[in-house]
């Protein structure tokens, strides 16, 4: 939201290690897209991959139950 405030008048700079590199506005914006991109991906994946853990556990509870149901 920030990047969408500033103009070409305005220095970016990257920090890489311990310097710091200036970069073109565009680029900066490209370079955000594509984290924020993979990153909404990677938060995808993982809720997804609960989602399949609790399903998973809970056919396991439901497996125990009728375990016990069988035992007692």
């Amino acid at each position: 939201q920030e990047l969408t405030l500033l103009d070409s008048s305005n220095t970016i700079f990257k920090l890489l290690g311990p310097v710091l590199v200036r970069q073109d506005l565009e680029e900066a914006k490209a370079t955000v897209g594509k984290r924020l991109e993979y990153i909404t991906a990677e938060m995808k994946r993982y809720e997804q991959q609960m989602q399949e853990l609790e399903r998973r556990s809970e056919q396991q509870r439901e497996v125990l139950g009728r375990l016990q149901q069988e035992l007692q």
